[in-house]
């Protein structure tokens, strides 16, 4: 007992007298911190790791210009291959092997579900994980996680206040990944319908390890729907896309934020087959002429034909990733030189009107004590056929029971 309370009347002082507060903090030394993160590099989900490439590409411009705050970056990263036990795996080696300070930007709903009480109750940071799934902004079951996405709930919802908008009657057809990702979709518009759900809803699950959904889409067009929720991952929404369009059923068509990339999922299911597909989105987007004279996009460029050259600048992974980095840049900005766990984590949570070069007019990020989600506010946009279109006002979280306008 008394040599506890010697320890933490000399991190007191320590905390008072200006020195460094990392001394029992796992990963970090006077000239670095060492982080971690999974994703998945392979598998069904592979496409979605262009993130984790964006978030690698801006850690290196961090330790370019010295680091923060006098600290190089150490990010430690492996691959998960979008597999449950794969990432439990990983993120004990992360944890137990390499001893990182923190976990920051790990990915995958499904990786993420199978390591969150883990890492929760080894008290390590787990910073805005690249999930939306609701359960990870509870705060009461994971203390130490904060999430990176707006939540499946809150998109969802919002998707659901527009059909009923726009198509009051329109019978709504949702093809979902049967996982967390997709059910948080089906449980918003359970939500937002109520007692209408099960007379205006028909949903088709599809699990990732099959090859193709396509069967799934025939399904929901023989329903008589005349609106299409995709609530996956890029590869299937593409697929869902495609045959959508190969079978003539042009239902209005919203699909989620992850699956919103043009690289990732637009043009593999044809440019010309996404006209007047509808997502939300909290980012520009690099191709879009709009932005070609903004000051963030140039900067963006700039930044993109540095650190990941012969990169596809059209995938908003890259972009998302890079706001992730510039994300863990403020925290540790933030933290100053006290590296404890502790002050890890309240800095991640105390984050103010973080307005980032690449965001959405509108959008700022803003942690707190109710709110652990860097982003609660959406733009809705629709495909032209070369590009994405904005419509109607910026939506947020605590708005979603008012439906957005029509455009």
């Amino acid at each position: 007992m008394l040599m506890r309370r010697f320890v933490l009347a000399v991190a007191a002082l320590a905390a008072f007298a200006g020195m460094p507060v990392h001394a029992d903090t796992p990963g970090v030394t006077e000239s670095e911190i060492k982080i971690g993160a999974t994703f998945p590099f392979s598998g069904p989900a592979s496409p979605l790791s262009n993130t984790g490439k964006g978030l690698i590409a801006y850690v290196r411009s961090i330790n370019d210009h010295g680091g923060v705050n006098g600290r190089k970056i150490n990010l430690v990263t492996y691959d998960d291959a979008y597999s449950p036990p794969k990432a439990v795996e990983q993120t004990r080696k992360l944890i137990e092997g390499d001893e990182v300070a923190l976990l920051f930007s790990p990915l995958g709903t499904p990786g993420l579900s199978a390591t969150v009480k883990y890492v929760n109750g080894k008290k390590v940071p787990h910073l805005f994980v690249v999930s939306g799934a609701t359960k990870f902004a509870n705060f009461t079951d994971f203390p130490m996680t904060t999430t990176g996405l707006p939540s499946y709930n809150t998109e969802g919802k919002i998707y659901a206040k527009y059909i009923t908008r726009t198509a009051p009657d329109a019978k709504i057809a949702i093809l979902y990944q049967n996982d967390d990702l997709g059910r948080d979709f089906v449980a918003a518009f359970k939500e937002a319908l109520r007692a209408d759900f099960d007379r205006k809803v028909v949903a088709s699950p599809y699990e990732v390890t099959e090859p193709t959904i396509e069967s799934h889409v025939v399904s929901l067009k023989a329903s008589g729907a005349q609106a299409f929720v995709i609530a996956g991952t890029p590869k299937f929404t593409a697929q869902a896309i495609k045959k959508a369009s190969e079978i003539g059923w042009s239902p209005l068509t919203i699909i989620n934020y992850v699956s919103s990339s043009v690289s990732a999922t637009i043009l593999p299911a044809g440019p010309d087959k996404a006209v007047g597909v509808i997502a939300a989105t909290v980012t520009k987007d690099p191709n879009d002429k709009r932005w070609a004279d903004d000051p963030g996009m140039k900067w963006y460029r700039q930044h993109f034909e540095k650190y990941l050259p012969g990169s596809d600048i059209g995938d908003n992974n890259y972009l998302f990733g890079t706001q992730q980095g510039q994300i863990l840049e403020q925290v540790l900005k933030q933290c100053g030189n006290d590296l404890s766990r502790e002050n890890i984590l309240k800095q991640a949570r105390s984050i103010k009107g973080l307005v980032l070069p690449t965001l959405m007019p509108g959008i700022a990020i803003n942690t707190g004590p109710s709110n652990s989600m860097a982003y609660t506010q959406l733009q809705l946009q629709r495909w032209t056929g070369s590009s994405w279109e904005q419509f109607g006002n910026v939506l947020s979280a605590d708005q979603n029971q008012s439906a957005p306008e029509r455009p």
